[in-house]
């Protein structure tokens, strides 16, 4: 899950001044340790793998959407894209004017089979694509439509903003199979159990249990990405049970870890 150490070079960013049209469409398939710099662009991005998943970085939280789900992008938010093995990336870039319907912040979205139809479709227009009342024009006012409707899931790991307890979360991204307990984390950060509860609760908008649980699992996603064992994958996000690591699975993706297709 950490974005650091890559030996790739970054993929370069579409050279875009503002956008042709309303909506614009990037297909992209990236190789493994594919990554963008830091950056940030005036209009919303919506990101959505085919296969692979992508793990998109921002100073609130991580995002992640394994196949068939999308990250959605507010304009100006700064943010970094990055693969840990090889992926179908197909983006579409929206005007703000376009979408004053769309989130102020990053969400995961599923993409449903019509909208995923939409995309598809799109894809194969022009960048300039007719405007006014032609069929092109029509089929951008439906995907938009679909895209407003897409529901939310919670594939996010939000970050605190409170310095102690940022650099005790990035150890844990960084090692997910660790087993701090709350006592441990309090003495670190010199304050009682309840304070850290309440301190967690108010900066990330979860417990740390609830945390911990939503880290190791999207963790893992990579772990099985890259073709591990499901025993293995869960032995690998600090899960001693494999039935309670497919079970947790279950109910945060809706699909069990043998279900995942890349």
């Amino acid at each position: 899950m950490s974005t650091t150490g890559q030996l790739r070079a970054p993929r370069p960013l579409p050279d875009l001044a503002c956008l042709p049209r309303p909506l614009y469409a990037r297909a992209e398939s990236l190789g493994a340790g594919s990554w963008t710099t830091r950056h940030r662009h005036d209009w919303v991005q919506f990101s959505y793998a085919i296969s692979g998943v992508l793990g998109v970085y921002t100073d609130d939280g991580s995002y992640f959407a394994p196949p068939q789900w999308g990250v959605w992008i507010p304009a100006d938010a700064e943010h970094q894209v990055v693969t840990s093995m090889q992926a179908e990336m197909r983006s579409l870039y929206i005007r703000r004017d376009a979408c004053p319907w769309g989130s102020a912040t990053c969400q995961v979205l599923e993409v449903t089979s019509l909208a995923r139809e939409l995309i598809k479709q799109f894809c194969l227009l022009a960048p300039d694509y007719p405007e006014g009342d032609t069929a092109e024009s029509r089929l951008v006012g439906v995907l938009l439509d679909q895209l407003q409707a897409l529901p939310r899931v919670g594939f996010s790991l939000p970050l605190p903003r409170h310095p102690g307890l940022l650099a005790l979360c990035n150890q844990l991204i960084a090692a997910p199979d660790q087993t701090p307990t709350l006592q441990q984390w309090a003495r670190q950060l010199g304050c009682s159990e309840k304070t850290l509860m309440r301190l967690f609760q108010r900066e990330t908008g979860l417990s740390f249990r609830t945390w911990r649980q939503r880290m190791r699992l999207l963790s893992s996603l990579a772990l099985l990405e890259a073709g591990v064992r499901v025993t293995e994958a869960a032995l690998g996000c600090g899960y001693d049970s494999t039935s309670a690591y497919i079970a947790a699975f279950r109910q945060l993706f809706g699909f069990t870890p043998g279900e995942l297709r890349f």
